[in-house]
């Protein structure tokens, strides 16, 4: 009788579990909940994983508070503490308390003394994706991407603060170099033209089969070279597009005749670069894709959207040859 009872006591025990309605507080899992849980633990935010409100629009008060906690700049007060901040405004507040301001200066400065006009948020948006203080979210997940100019949310505030605390030391004097170092050659008129145009996308993310910023939300590898080359329109360029046929990396390497493929100690500003398994590869092996600026660096689409980074390291090593679209158009 006994255990009838106890055992009827934890069936009505089971059934008021099950019964239970569900809180309409507890939080949806975010895509940054490792590094939500980061930043709340050391006080970067002032609230819990479970109160964060992910995907709500960064407020310029939340932004200047987390940038003074994890660089230890001196907090600087906004005028309008409630007002939302963009996505390239999140990365220049970051470049700025990491001491930053003249890196992104020095890389625009670059920029312009080679003749280029790149959008105001060039030179911290190379700082900060050089940094890896963006994410490039999975393809299935390529709605959450957010173009420079839309407002950013306190999930992606929680990714960047989270980056800088796990810095170990040097990143940003790496960064500060290169900005010292960052120089472009003289462009003739249709490499300025061309890189005029690559420039003006930095900050945008890489998106999976992306290729136009006004129907998509960005560019992959090969997308980024395609709206470049085949959809941008160049007065007395009109040979141009009809010079990349394929869409894909594989495609568009293969394009070329080995005879015609150009090698690294042979590039000039705006060739198309390709990367793989080095010298030896094959189309099937191209992977990767971006446009050579000049003196060591390009261009391209990748997993911390589009940004700039040095031809070394591993694109070096990958690099397997590069092509020339200006003078397959007639137009070097």
């Amino acid at each position: 009788m006994r255990a009838a009872v106890k055992r009827l006591a934890a069936a009505a025990g089971l059934l008021a579990v099950l019964c239970a309605p569900v809180s309409s507080a507890a939080p949806a899992r975010s895509w940054a909940s490792s590094q939500i849980r980061l930043v709340t633990s050391q006080g970067v935010f002032e609230s819990t994983p479970e109160t964060f409100r992910p995907d709500d629009p960064l407020t310029a008060g939340d932004l200047s508070r987390a940038v003074a906690a994890v660089t230890g700049a001196e907090e600087q007060a906004p005028a309008s503490p409630d007002a939302t901040v963009t996505l390239a405004g999140l990365d220049a507040a970051f470049v700025r308390g990491l001491g930053l301001a003249d890196a992104g200066y020095r890389f625009r400065l670059g920029a312009v003394r080679a003749g280029l006009k790149p959008p105001a948020r060039f030179g911290p948006e190379v700082v900060a994706r050089l940094l890896g203080l963006r994410l490039n979210h999975p393809a299935a997940q390529d709605s959450l991407e957010l173009q420079p100019q839309e407002p950013a949310t306190r999930a992606e505030a929680a990714y960047s603060a989270a980056q800088v605390l796990h810095f170990e030391g040097g990143e940003t004097d790496a960064v500060d170099a290169a900005a010292q170092a960052f120089e472009l050659p003289t462009l003739t008129l249709w490499q300025r033209r061309i890189l005029q145009t690559a420039v003006s996308f930095v900050g945008y993310p890489y998106v999976w089969a992306g290729e136009d910023e006004r129907t998509e939300r960005g560019f992959d590898c090969s997308g980024f070279i395609w709206r470049v080359y085949k959809l941008a329109k160049y007065a007395g360029g009109e040979a141009l597009p009809a010079t990349l046929k394929g869409r894909t990396t594989y495609q568009l390497s293969g394009e070329v005749p080995k005879a015609e493929r150009i090698g690294i100690d042979e590039l000039e500003p705006a060739d198309v670069l390709f990367f793989g398994n080095g010298p030896r590869s094959r189309p099937k092996d191209v992977d990767h894709a971006g446009i050579y600026l000049g003196n060591g660096w390009f261009v391209h689409s990748s997993g911390y959207g589009v940004a700039l980074a040095p031809l070394e390291g591993w694109y070096r090593d990958g690099f397997a040859w590069a092509r020339r679209p200006l003078a397959e158009a007639g137009l070097g």
